[in-house]
């Protein structure tokens, strides 16, 4: 017997056991449950035949050349299975909870395991990150002009049994033109989306959750709407550091890079920076100057978020100034802040 269980439960026994997803590669990479491992029924070229054959010339057909196509590998399905775990009980999930879960759960079921499937498969999976993250939470932004240092203080926060939901590491990017520098490949928005409702599963919402602020878009990838208006109406902690506490800390993080990246990234924002102050930018970088490029950009980057604080629609904003050198303090002051705060849920 198979088992259909709702993708509460679903997420509840992912917690100890395999998940396997059944859908083609591209499905998968499009997004999944963080931790599934992709163990197609068809694979991208045979599920658009199956799918072409469905539409054109209906069910019956379409079923007969998924037969031809999956029996041949049915074998080699239980074998990969044996490498992927040694429990004999699983988690499956395909698009709707239909066809493709069905079978796999059938098979594997005859090879010995215990198998339960997601009603209403990614689709229902999908549907249950919207309705949790509109739930209401507990939050403070963190924020302060670029290279203030704030996710360090957050991170620091964490360390201090803080919750913290790091956008930046979730989304692989730090936000500006230089954001990817140093990252791995960004995730699609899809599974950014996917591994935030992850991260946000073990949160409390009775307690305060910081989160560093951010624009809508992190490099490519959007910040869910749920997620990104309750951001909007929470309060924010504002760090304040001088500039040239800035400059040198933004030189130490990103001088070590190649100089004809650096050049592309200040090309890309060239029309802001205004034709002299990219020139020179250019030519700074090319000297090893980092000092001066490092001012010439922050003089826009300084001019973009400050206009986009005023357009938050909680303007209750709490200033913390930043004069120390060590970074314990400083969490701790931007923690005490926060304490001493009196806000809403949103």
């Amino acid at each position: 017997m198979i088992n259909h269980i709702t993708a509460v439960e679903f997420l509840d026994r992912a917690l100890v056991l395999p998940v396997i997803d059944v859908r083609s590669e591209k499905e998968y990479l499009q997004g999944h449950i963080p931790g599934a491992i992709n163990l197609p029924l068809f694979n991208n070229e045979e599920r658009a035949v199956v799918g072409t054959l469905y539409n054109n010339s209906g069910r019956e057909a379409s079923v007969l050349k998924g037969l031809e196509l999956v029996g041949p590998k049915l074998a080699d399905f239980v074998k990969q299975l044996h490498k992927i775990t040694d429990q004999k009980q699983l988690l499956i999930y395909c698009w709707r909870g239909g066809m493709r879960s069905e079978n796999m759960a059938w098979l594997f079921q005859v090879a010995g395991y215990e198998v339960f499937v997601m009603e209403g498969g990614y689709k229902a999976y999908r549907r249950l990150i919207r309705e949790r993250l509109s739930q209401p939470a507990n939050i403070i932004i963190l924020g302060g002009l670029t290279g203030s240092g704030k996710t360090e203080l957050l991170h620091l926060l964490g360390l201090m049994d803080e919750q913290v939901l790091d956008l930046e590491k979730l989304a692989c990017h730090k936000g500006s033109v230089f954001g990817g520098f140093g990252q791995p490949g960004q995730p699609t928005s899809e599974q950014f989306e996917n591994d935030i409702f992850a991260a946000w599963g073990n949160i409390d919402p009775s307690r305060t959750v910081w989160i560093e602020d951010e624009s809508r878009m992190i490099g490519n990838v959007i910040i869910p709407e749920p997620l990104f208006e309750k951001m909007n109406h929470a309060v924010m902690i504002m760090v304040e550091t001088g500039k040239e506490q800035r400059i040198c800390r933004l030189v130490g993080e990103y001088s070590e890079f190649n100089k004809q990246e650096l050049q592309k990234a200040v090309m890309k924002i060239s029309e802001k920076l205004g034709g002299t102050n990219t020139k020179t930018a250019l030519v700074a970088i090319d000297a090893g100057d980092f000092e001066t490029v490092t001012s010439l950009v922050l003089s826009y980057y300084d001019k973009t978020y400050n206009h986009s604080v005023l357009k938050r629609v909680n303007q209750e904003i709490y200033p913390v100034s930043i004069e120390s050198n060590d970074p314990i303090k400083n969490a701790t002051l931007i923690l005490e802040t926060g304490k001493s705060i009196k806000r809403n849920t949103f």
